[in-house]
């Protein structure tokens, strides 16, 4: 049996077939055995996993109705194991070739099965006479390449065209777990970003737009750009002339799109030169050389930066460690710094976590470099900067940050008139002086903060209107406006924990078996930080906890409890004694060094944090000054005091309501009128 009709399937890929969960066709399997229509036996075995007939699978699935695709048979080829590839994997001369095959298919318009090895050979060499991209690749495959051919034919019949069958292939490494080029694969919401990005740069130009991918087998921007572009105008690609498997694969998938794409001269030290009105578009590590460390990003950059004139711009996605995070230690910092120096880094983004499907939780950043501004002093250069950590990005966050983008690249005229939803302007020369992230999280507060004046009268008429009230008591608190000029202090979470003032304390991992609801110390979890007056109690006894649970600790008075799931949640632990379960963690301050700190400001600012802000060691915390520290904890703690009487008296007030409602109600109590009772009568013998 050939590769094109031994078609096999993991029980993976019958779920993804199928349109369900991994577990529901395992329940299939087993519920079915004995029944009228048994799922198919492995038809083979490789890396200690079952192999199923794919053609099989699908006409069990179309028998018994099984799955949420109707489509099954049409459709099986696309999701069974390529032919002649390991299986776990799809990579090789058979991936190699598959995609080849699809490329002359989209080329010729031809049936490619029919076709014997001979033919397929001289239609390649007549599609690519130089072999720049897929005469190599099928000549490679030998007498196999036939059957390789009815299989590509399969998989456009299943995929309905063949670029649509050649993604497939692409997507099929998340599946298969084939790393190259699944390391740097980003997400849509990015690639659409840059190609965003790249599309209106090139707009401001003018003329017919060129866009240019120097890296080693970068293809998902550039598709990107080309579905930004659209056809409305005439669009040019220029891509690497690498001659290796990355490169080779690039120049397929632009072709079996029908996009045309010229190449630049790339030497082995990365210099290259291209000239004229351009816009680059690159992602560091690229999909050819995913293993780049700081430096080697750093200095592709560099190189990239040093050939470009004003005539051109360039988007760049890579790591935010790299691009604008602290710590950088060494060559790379020192190399950062020096791209920042020539001036042509216009904007620095730092992107949301998630954009990187095989590290969803490394951020990654843009930098937009354009025109060096050479009769700008240096000490008045600028760039924009932008925190996009904690903002999904929604088409009009999207749309603002590019228009805040393109707004970056004018002189300080254009900029000064454009009015920035996500961005601002920082001075060059401080951000190399910062020994802080280049991109400062925004304020979690809310963009229209009241005055001094303002707060200070809403505070002595709250203060007024509380000691009117008979049944409470609000001690006085005096405050007068700051001075004009005060700036409000803060910093992020990890300056203050490499600084000694913050001590981070992970949770305790304890099994909800042993704890209890009224006995031992308080354990404190993500449902108490969420609903600290409402989740229902939870102790634990300190024997048990020493016993089973030998390296935990407790936390001390004055300890700041922090989540960050399901959203950034905070309290402090005034008497401390308390165990905290995982994933519920702890912030201790220093007593000795605080550094302005205060535990119930720290528990205020995580609390108005928005939910999707998860990177807590980018938090920024304000600290007060030592002057008003003190005053500013005793008042908190005079307050909380009588918001706790509050809560007191509402807890009294509602059992009140309950036990009339339920007495009156069901009759074992009987309201009367406080007015009309009478006077006790007088004892007797009493004139």
């Amino acid at each position: 049996m050939n590769e094109a009709e031994d078609l096999h399937m993991t029980l993976s890929d019958v779920a993804a077939l199928a349109q369900v969960q991994r577990p529901v066709v395992s329940m299939w399997r087993k519920r079915s055995a004995g029944s009228a229509h048994p799922f198919p036996e492995p038809a083979a075995q490789e890396g200690g996993r079952d192999l199923f007939d794919a053609d099989q699978v699908a006409v069990w699935l179309t028998a018994t109705g099984r799955g949420n695709n109707p489509e099954a048979v049409g459709d099986v080829a696309a999701f069974a194991r390529v032919p002649g590839a390991a299986a776990g994997s799809a990579q090789g001369t058979t991936l190699d070739a598959l995609t080849s095959l699809l490329t002359l298919k989209a080329m010729t318009g031809h049936a490619l099965g029919t076709l014997s090895t001979a033919e397929l050979l001289d239609l390649a060499d007549e599609c690519d006479p130089d072999d720049k991209f897929l005469y190599s690749e099928l000549e490679a495959k030998g007498a196999s390449l036939s059957s390789s051919a009815a299989f590509a034919d399969r998989l456009v019949d299943s995929a309905y065209n063949a670029s649509a069958a050649f993604e497939q292939l692409l997507t099929a490494r998340f599946r298969t777990g084939q790393r190259e080029p699944s390391d740097t694969a980003l997400a849509d919401s990015a690639v659409e970003l840059v190609a965003a990005a790249a599309v209106e740069l090139a707009a401001s130009l003018g003329g017919n737009a060129v866009f240019v991918d120097s890296t080693r087998g970068g293809s998902d921007l550039l598709m990107g750009v080309a579905r930004a572009a659209g056809e409305s105008s005439p669009v040019t690609f220029l891509t690497a002339d690498d001659d290796g498997g990355a490169g080779r694969l690039v120049r397929r998938r632009l072709r079996v799109h029908g996009v045309e794409a010229g190449q630049t001269r790339v030497d082995p030290g990365g210099e290259f030169a291209v000239h004229g009105p351009v816009v680059h578009v690159a992602q560091y590590p690229s999909p050819g050389e995913s293993g780049m460390d700081a430096a080697q990003i750093l200095t592709a950059v560099e190189q990239l930066l040093l050939q470009m004139d004003d005539q051109q711009r360039a988007v760049i996605i890579a790591p935010a460690r790299v691009l604008c995070d602290l710590p950088l230690d060494g060559g790379p910092a020192g190399l950062r710094a020096g791209l920042l120096r020539i001036g042509r880094v216009r904007a620095i983004v730092r992107l949301p976590q998630g954009l990187l499907r095989s590290k969803p939780r490394e951020a990654q950043a843009l930098w937009v470099l354009g025109p060096s501004f050479a009769e700008v002093p240096i000490a008045e250069r600028w760039t924009m900067v932008a925190d996009l950590s904690t903002q999904d990005l929604t088409e009009d966050v999207k749309q603002d940050l590019v228009s805040d983008i393109v707004a970056s690249m004018g002189n300080g005229a254009t900029v000064r008139a454009h009015s920035f939803r996500f961005a601002r302007l920082v001075q060059t020369r401080l951000l190399l002086a910062s020994r802080k992230s280049l991109v400062t999280a925004p304020s979690h507060r809310s963009a229209r903060m009241p005055g001094g004046a303002e707060s200070a009268l809403r505070v002595e008429e709250l203060v007024r209107l509380l000691q009117s009230s008979k049944s409470q008591h609000t001690a006085a608190v005096d405050v007068l406006p700051a001075e004009s000029n005060a700036k409000a202090l803060s910093a992020a979470v990890q300056e203050l924990i490499a600084g000694g003032t913050l001590k981070y304390i992970k949770g305790n991992r304890l099994e909800d078996a042993d704890l209890s609801p009224r006995e031992g110390t308080r354990v404190v979890g993500p449902a108490e930080l969420l609903d600290p007056h409402g989740a229902p109690p939870r102790h634990i006894g300190l024997l048990d906890l020493a016993a089973n649970y030998p390296a935990s600790r407790l936390t001390q008075p004055g300890d700041v409890i922090f989540c960050t799931s399901p959203q950034p949640a905070a309290m402090v632990d005034t008497h401390g004694g308390s165990a905290v379960v995982y994933p519920a963690r702890v912030l201790r301050i220093d007593a000795g060094d605080p550094g302005g700190l205060l535990p119930d400001v720290v528990a205020s600012d995580i609390n108005s944090l928005s939910a999707a802000d998860k990177s807590w060691r980018q938090w920024r915390l304000r600290r007060t000054p030592d002057a008003q520290r003190n005053k500013l904890g005793e008042t908190l703690a005079r307050l909380q005091h009588e918001q706790q009487q509050a809560r007191e008296r509402l807890g009294r007030l509602d059992e009140l309501a309950t036990l009339i409602t339920d007495g009156v109600a069901g009759g074992s109590l009987t309201l009367t009128d406080p007015s009309s009772k009478l006077a006790e009568p007088q004892t007797e013998g009493t004139q």
